[in-house]
């Protein structure tokens, strides 16, 4: 079965080389563009694309499905590389209790936030924390996300982090888009043990099982102030690769905590947060493979400071944006706010977000080969808007409703007029 969309009046993130490279400082400002476009989608892949004064047919028509793009815009989907949604219940009281003058911290400290959601997940059935997380992704499926990364960390005992990540398992069988999965059992420590005998858990027990299990691609750590130190992380993270988990690491958010560092020295996929980044982690930053992807939504919703982004791309460095999708710290994953907030607050140029949205997070999950722009045998992950004026619109106009259609493996997963 083909597929062609036609009159497309610009078609964003056009690669004709499949192997693309990771987007660095001043290339993060460039992107190819196809102006009065089509493109063709064979099976679910881009077979083929280019200008419609060019488009010389298709032998077979009856075997064809035409969408008219009625002069919207085409981009790929965006490319989510941090969320946490698989989660029990919700946090508003902490929500309130925020407003009311308490801090991220001082309600930590009160067995609030992550304890709270591992309680709540400790009480919730694989059946329903299934169902609760499953509504999740079909919304975010339908704001436009075409691959994911999830994390584990609500459960803090090997039982129920064994449980989420055997829901984040059924989620990538049951669902068209690519998820990846993160093992992050140093997420918290649990009220019942001390520090150390948790870290020593994660390590003898939790790791070992999950690896037989081949229920994780990649290992976290909350490297920050008043969750995991440099050297627990490391001690952590060498106990994952000893089987094969990649390590991501939480870095920076409250404090400089030497997570970029240790992150850095473990070849880390990514480094995430970073709210309190200096000269010094992005020399070392630039030193390395590690991408640094940021996550504005939850220093919006905590009211913390921003990673200082447009220091970083001036720098020279790769960065990515991805949601953080959370219960307690961004309850959301509506990539097109982060779109916003990456533009307005952290003074990224529309076309650098575009990229960290979209290629930088495909790298962050290394699914560069299968998403994150559109080329001829990648998968056809698409985002068809209405007709909007320019890509800038898209953060320019806060988190309005812009998308038309959502295309997942060539197939309209949702449509704005059928509600598919």
């Amino acid at each position: 079965m083909k597929t062609l969309i036609k009159n497309i009046k610009q078609i964003f993130g056009v690669s004709t080389n499949r192997n693309t490279n990771l987007k660095c400082g001043n290339d993060m400002s460039m992107v190819e563009i196809i102006e009065n476009g089509w493109i063709l989608i064979e099976n679910d892949v881009i077979a083929d694309f280019g200008e419609m004064k060019n488009f010389t047919g298709i032998d077979d028509w009856n075997n064809t499905e035409i969408i008219d793009s009625n002069n919207g815009l085409v981009l790929p989907t965006w490319c989510d590389s941090h969320t946490h949604i698989v989660y029990a219940g919700n946090r508003t009281g902490e929500f309130v209790d925020r407003i009311n003058g308490l801090n991220y911290e001082e309600i930590a400290k009160n067995g609030g936030g992550i304890l709270n959601s591992a309680e709540l997940l400790s009480k919730t059935s694989f059946n329903e924390l299934y169902k609760q997380s499953s509504e999740r992704l079909n919304k975010i499926i339908s704001l436009g996300t075409g691959a994911i990364e999830i994390k584990s960390g609500y459960g803090l005992n090997t039982n129920d982090e064994i449980k989420m990540l055997q829901v984040i398992k059924e989620l990538d069988n049951n669902f068209p888009i690519k998820i990846k999965s993160t093992f992050l059992g140093a997420h918290a420590v649990p009220k019942t043990m001390s520090q150390e005998n948790y870290v020593n858990l994660i390590i003898n027990e939790m790791i070992p099982e999950i690896a037989k299990q081949n229920l994780a691609d990649y290992i976290d750590v909350f490297c920050d102030k008043g969750f995991f130190s440099p050297e627990e992380t490391e001690k952590i993270l060498l106990c994952g690769k000893k089987y094969d988990l990649k390590p991501k690491i939480h870095a920076n958010e409250l404090a400089c905590s030497g997570g970029i560092q240790v992150g850095v020295k473990n070849n880390a996929i990514s480094v995430d947060h970073l709210q309190y980044t200096g000269d010094e982690e992005i020399k070392i930053l630039k030193k390395s493979n590690t991408i640094a992807t940021l996550l504005p939504g939850t220093a919006y919703f905590l009211n913390l400071k921003y990673p200082p982004a447009r220091k970083m791309i001036d720098s020279g460095l790769s960065v990515a944006l991805a949601s953080d999708y959370n219960p307690g710290s961004f309850p959301s994953g509506n990539m097109s706010f982060i779109f916003s907030l990456a533009c307005t607050i952290m003074k990224m140029k529309p076309v650098e977000a575009f990229n960290a949205l979209t290629i930088n997070g495909a790298f962050a999950m290394e699914l560069h080969d299968e998403v994150g722009n559109i080329s001829r045998g990648k998968k056809a992950n698409l985002i068809l808007t209405k007709k909007i004026p320019n890509l800038e619109y898209i953060p320019y106009s806060v988190a309005e409703n812009f998308i038309d259609k959502v295309i997942i493996n060539g197939k309209i997963h949702q449509d704005s007029e059928t509600n598919y």
